[in-house]
């Protein structure tokens, strides 16, 4: 491939909630997603941040991970594409240090909060039993999955991940990290903003079955689908996780993909919705970031 269809600045994939870069060196978070990406001409790097931690202790693993990135490859800046609470790590990244981010995308991105965060917040009260027991939990799986990724002294801290992730939290968050973000509800934001472009794509669960495929044997999709009947703002406009308005950021590209939370990153195993093509939404991204230059 000739240098003048490669990507100016290499692509750092940040992982979202309980989420890793690759178990055992092998299996991908972002399945399929970084060969696609480095065949469409960017250097992809992903980045190995905490599974479970609040936005802003996930914010400055990244931003140590950038540098590092910046160091090895030589290049001025990077462009961040976080999936989930992925997206609140770049968004802090970029807000704190601009100079060293080209762009953030935010893929099924938390940017207003959770519903099913909310949920579990008001069924497990702060400082009680069941709070420390299900932290307790939670934890070790979050130690267990940097382990077994290769990391294990990333610090984790389950509850504070659950209070980054709801409206409340994310609000927090917002306040002082505003860029990006639309001035009204279910818009778009600015797509440069503070020197960084700003970009945003998600997905909502269509609930016919007949149109799901191979989709239906996923267990995750199954988690997902239940999950997503619990929505009251977002009844019927969500990915099981995080409702469709709540992801906008930024220039968005489309916030209504056939797609549940996982399907957005080809997961299970690439088991997806047959109408989706995660895939075909990365690379297409590439083609964007080149024709600004990025």
């Amino acid at each position: 491939m000739s240098t003048t269809n490669k990507l100016k600045y290499p692509i750092i994939l940040v992982h979202g909630f309980s989420g890793f870069d690759k178990i055992a060196g092998i299996y991908p978070y972002f399945y399929g997603i970084e060969h696609a990406l480095e065949k469409a001409g960017a250097t992809v790097f992903t980045a190995s941040i905490s599974a479970e931690n609040a936005n802003e202790v996930r914010g400055e693993q990244l931003l140590q991970f950038v540098q590092r990135v910046i160091l090895l490859t030589g290049a001025e800046k990077v462009n961040l594409i976080g999936h989930s609470q992925g997206s609140l790590a770049c968004r802090y990244a970029a807000a704190k240090h601009p100079e060293w981010v080209a762009s953030v995308t935010s893929v099924c991105g938390v940017n207003f909060g959770s519903e099913i965060a909310d949920l579990v917040r008001l069924a497990v009260k702060p400082g009680s039993l069941p709070e420390a027991l299900a932290g307790t939990v939670m934890d070790a799986v979050g130690s267990f999955l940097s382990l077994i990724t290769g990391h294990p002294c990333l610090p984790q801290d389950s509850v504070a991940a659950l209070d980054a992730l709801t409206s409340e939290g994310v609000a927090k968050f917002n306040a002082k990290y505003p860029q990006g973000l639309p001035d009204t509800w279910g818009g778009e934001g600015k797509e440069f903003d503070n020197g960084v472009y700003y970009y945003s794509w998600g997905g909502i669960i269509k609930y016919n079955p007949l149109d799901q495929g191979l989709n239906n044997l996923d267990p995750l999709h199954a988690a997902l689908v239940a999950l997503s009947l619990l929505f009251a703002k977002e009844h019927w406009q969500n990915d099981g996780l995080v409702g469709r308005y709540c992801m906008h950021l930024g220039k968005v590209i489309r916030s209504d993909y056939s797609m549940d939370h996982m399907d957005a990153i080809n997961q299970t195993a690439g088991i997806v919705t047959p109408d989706a093509d995660p895939i075909k939404l990365f690379v297409d991204h590439v083609a964007r970031l080149k024709s600004k230059g990025l």
